[in-house]
Order: C-alpha cells, then structure tokens, then sequence
C-alpha cells in the first residue's frame, strides 16, 4: 500500500507512528510499514494509535531483521542462471509452499537457492525423491518458522505486555532480543539434523537386515509396524478440566511416549491426543506397547494402543495406506490400558507376550472382519 508523505507526517503528528521527531529512523519507518497494513484491512487511527501503545504492534518491528526484498529476477532468468527448467522450477516452489507470485520477483538468494537444488539434480538424487524432500522441507521449516513466532509471542511479547512496558521501549526490547537469537537458530537446526541423520541412517541399515524393505514389494513402499495410541475418554477429560488441563495431559502423554520408544521407531505425526509411530521391527513396537501401558497403568486417562504390521506407502515424509487405516480403525475398538494387534503382529512377535484372541471384528470402513488379539506379557 502506497502511502503519500503527506499521510505519513499527519499520522506521525496525530501520534499514530511513535518515536517520529522529523527523522525516519528504522523503527518509524518500520511502525509506519505496519500502521499501513493495518489501515488496508480496515483498521482506524484511533484504533491503530491504541494498539501501539499498549504495545500490540511491537513485534512487527522485528521485520526488519528478516529483509526480503524483490529482486530483478524473472523466472526465466534463474532457468537460464541455473540450467532448470521453468516448469521445473514452478514445481520445485510449489511443493516447499512458496507463493506463485515470488517468481516474478526473485533475489540474488533464490538464485542460489536454485542453485544448489540444481546441483543435487545433477549429483544423480532421483527427481521424484527429491520433489517429496523440498515437499518435507518445506512442511517442517514453515512449522518451525510458525512455532518461533507464537512462542516469542507468548513468552516474551505478552509478558512485557502485562507488565506495562511502553510500546517504544517494549519495541526496542524485542528487537534486541529477536537479533541475538536469529543468528542461533541455524546452528542449532543444522547440529540436531546432524544427529537425527546419523541416526536414521543406521537404523535404515539395520532396518534393511531385519525387515522385509525391498525385497518384493513395489517403489515407493515399505513394511512396517504401525501403532496409533491415544487417551481414553480425552473428550469427557476436556470437558471436565478445561482446554489447559486436558492439553497438559496430552503433553505429558506424547512426551511419554517419545521418551520411551525403541531406536528404531518414531512418531510420525499427532493429531489431537493421537500418536501415530512406526516402526521396522513389529516385535520389538509390540514389547513397547505392552510396557508402556504397564508403565504408565496409574495415569487417568489411561492410553490405549492398536498395532498392525503390513505394506504401505511412503510419501513426503509419512505413511498412507490400507494398513495404516486399518490401524487407526484397531486402536478405535481398544479400552483404556489395552492394547489390541492384529494377526501379523501377533505372528510376529517375540515369546514374552501372549496375545488372546478376542475374535473377527468388523471395522469401520472394512468389508471383511479383521481378526483381533488383546496383547499382554506372558506372565501375566
């Protein structure tokens, strides 16, 4: 939004852009960025003053710290700069979540950012693979981008909010405090990706001596053991307790879980109070199972567990498939505290669980009944 100088001198002198004394230092030029965004979506003066003075808008100045600005380049000219095709470089952008519109007007990072794509393509990393790579990255950047935002928020904005601290001073506070951190996030990202990669690395080793990964099955699929485990009754927990209580339960819950899992396992995504986790070994994501429930048998709510091993699809960083339905639809007919397998779980797993059977249960979503076991240790 185009704002005349005139505008902008007589929203400094009606107080709406604190701080101006007749220079444009960075942080009034910063305010005056954001006093015309927000009078685009159809905020007042009055309105726009108010909230710079308690402080509402100060985080905004933190903008300055992330210049993006326009660059001279077109698509077409990063495709000759690079040796990608356009169409290649449209689908590249599109899968890590970049707006269409940025192609019309790149900088001189994009063009290394492209770069350095086309030099992976050209080391021989397979176009379909790397398309669901730039998809994860892109995924998990923006989730970790969103999460710094909001905690910073919480933890930092609102807490100076509450204390009262002028707009200004709060502005320059924040400020200070976001440019020490920056400079430190990519470092840590980059060692914790280091250590994740050396981890799944040996477990795909490992993975390839105890699991059927290739032999015979289709690209693009694996088999693996399944687990999806939630908390008994959370809707009546939330009712009961409130939003905060029942979040804080699901909190110590997931943190149970990831605390606990055998190496070759992870969880792949939660949705609500659910964890999805996979796993190479169906035996070894069994014992778990069992133990954890033992574990954690004095909790309320209590977790309940359903197991499935079989082929699925892999794609962009997680697991599709009739058999990951099917273990969804498992851990739907357990109680609290149990843990429920089907057949091939059962086969696979080791001498120290038994598994009664509990019959042919029809699933939602299943034609034909699946025959289920209650798992349990085999002493018990």
């Amino acid at each position: 939004m185009a704002v005349k100088p005139a505008t902008l001198k007589r929203w400094a002198r009606d107080g709406v852009i604190p701080g101006y004394d007749g220079t444009w230092t960075p942080a009034a030029a910063a305010y005056a960025r954001i006093a015309a965004r927000m009078r685009e979506r159809g905020h007042t003066l009055k309105a726009i003053r108010e909230a710079g003075e308690e402080g509402r808008l100060a985080f905004a100045y933190t903008e300055d710290l992330f210049p993006r600005e326009a660059g001279p380049y077109g698509v077409d000219d990063v495709a000759r700069g690079t040796g990608l095709e356009r169409a290649l470089i449209e689908r590249i952008f599109a899968a890590a979540g970049f707006s269409p519109a940025q192609l019309d007007r790149l900088n001189e990072d994009d063009l290394q950012l492209l770069r350095y794509i086309a030099a992976v393509l050209a080391a021989g990393f397979p176009l379909v693979a790397f398309l669901q790579l730039v998809r994860v990255y892109g995924q998990a950047i923006a989730q970790i981008a969103d999460a710094e935002v909001r905690l910073f928020h919480l933890y930092v904005h609102e807490p100076l909010m509450r204390d009262g601290v002028p707009g200004m001073e709060m502005a320059e506070e924040m400020e200070g405090l976001a440019r020490e951190l920056l400079p430190l996030a990519s470092p840590i990202m980059d060692a914790m990706h280091q250590r994740f990669l050396s981890h799944f690395v040996e477990q795909d080793v490992v993975g390839h001596m105890e699991a059927d990964f290739g032999g015979g099955l289709d690209l693009g699929r694996l088999r693996v053991c399944i687990a999806f485990a939630d908390l008994a009754g959370y809707t009546r927990l939330t009712e009961e307790l409130g939003d905060e209580m029942a979040v804080d339960a699901v909190d110590r819950f997931v943190e149970s879980v990831e605390n606990t899992l055998p190496d070759d396992a992870r969880i792949v995504k939660t949705i609500g109070d659910e964890v999805m986790v996979v796993a190479s070994d169906a035996a070894g994501l069994a014992d778990w199972a069992v133990g954890f429930q033992e574990l954690v048998q004095d909790e309320r709510p209590l977790p309940r567990i359903g197991l499935h091993f079989g082929e699925v699809v892999y794609r962009d960083g997680d697991y599709y498939g009739r058999e990951v339905n099917l273990s969804a639809r498992v851990v739907a007919r357990a109680a609290g505290g149990e843990v429920l397998a089907t057949r091939p779980v059962a086969d696979a797993a080791g001498a120290n669980l038994a598994f009664e059977a509990i019959g042919e249960v029809k699933l939602k979503g299943f034609s034909q009944p699946t025959e289920l076991f209650v798992a349990r240790m085999a002493d018990a």
